[in-house]
């Protein structure tokens, strides 16, 4: 259920209303739009007296919203929501690109392809220093240390930082540090990990499961919203399906899809979509295409040494020329790259 107020209603009346929702057990999210403020219901309409509610001053009417998600939706938001981190701007009419190794392994890797990014005109430095790996017996990454080496790189070269969280007690600690949180796919129904990062309001990238359905991705996503942290962007990174000749199969149809449903930005990871460097500059196109809002690509001054990931990782020279083409054609498409 949501309400939406009428065009001149006051910020006393909407706050009335709040408080109304507030008394009856519910809970209460605004969303102001161009026209109208919406305030969402998460989830306690057998608690709502609607005739109460439809009576107060400045409401204009009360919608259900058949979606399992609520405050993901843009019945709740219709306008595309935009998040700021610093001077960036992530959503509306901007193309944001992540862009780093999968995991930090030493000072010299993580600071020379920090700047080899930033030259190449990356918004966003990625890193893991925390890392779920298949095989207990991988690099599981360096921990604080590669916290500490990602600051140092935002230090040095002015970029925000995005790393993996992995579970809710090490939240604060990767918080301290980090300008994005990432859930990664592993993780994305991970409740308490949500609650956690949904609690911490900060910026939280989400990465869809790869078995999960679109509607499963946005309830995870629901879960990060219902703590009233809205600064929340989905990532596609492919799902599981039966061809094996891509680490993923790229699910292309999910970024329109999603721009239909919901009002969140929409990035991309070509990198684990593909699994395979040849590749990753074709889907990130195709992505971009498609809508995207954002991209998360994998750089490494020697892949081939990489401890994690190398097969699907760029080159500096390789991120070079895939920037070179997107802003082509983020700038055919009206984008800011």
């Amino acid at each position: 259920m949501i309400i939406i107020m009428q065009k001149d209603a006051t910020q006393r009346q909407v706050n009335n209303v709040v408080a109304r929702l507030q008394q009856m057990g519910c809970q209460a999210f605004c969303s102001e739009g161009t026209e109208n403020t919406v305030i969402g219901i998460n989830n306690h309409q057998h608690k709502l007296n609607q005739t109460v509610i439809e009576n107060l001053p400045g409401v204009a009417r009360l919608m259900p919203v058949s979606k399992p998600y609520k405050l993901a939706s843009r019945d709740f938001h219709p306008a595309d929501t935009t998040i700021s981190i610093g001077n960036l701007t992530i959503g509306a009419n901007h193309l944001t690109v992540i862009a780093g190794p999968c995991s930090v392994e030493n000072k010299e890797q993580i600071l020379t392809t920090a700047h080899a990014v930033k030259t190449a005109g990356a918004h966003i430095l990625r890193g893991g220093a925390y890392k779920p790996r298949s095989s207990p017996y991988a690099f599981q990454g360096l921990g604080e240390a590669g916290l500490e080496l990602l600051a140092l790189a935002r230090e040095e070269t002015g970029l925000p930082i995005i790393t993996e969280v992995l579970d809710p007690e090490t939240v604060p600690l990767v918080r301290a540090y980090a300008d994005i949180l990432q859930i990664g796919a592993r993780n994305m129904q991970n409740y308490s990990l949500l609650h956690a990062v949904g609690e911490a309001q900060h910026p939280v990238l989400l990465k869809r499961s790869m078995m999960a359905t679109v509607d499963e991705f946005l309830m995870a996503a629901e879960y990060i919203l219902s703590h009233g942290n809205q600064q929340v962007i989905l990532c596609e990174r492919g799902i599981r399906t039966y061809e094996t000749s891509t680490r993923n199969t790229f699910d292309i149809n999910a970024i329109p899809v999603l721009k239909e449903h919901t009002h969140l930005p929409i990035f991309a990871d070509p990198s684990h979509a593909t699994g395979k460097r040849s590749l990753v500059a074709s889907i990130a196109k195709a992505a971009v295409a498609a809508g995207a809002d954002g991209l998360a690509i994998e750089v490494h001054p020697n892949p081939d040494i990489a401890l994690s990931d190398g097969a699907q990782s760029l080159t500096p020279p390789q991120f070079t020329e895939l920037m070179r083409q997107v802003q082509k054609l983020a700038a055919a498409l009206e984008k800011e790259a």
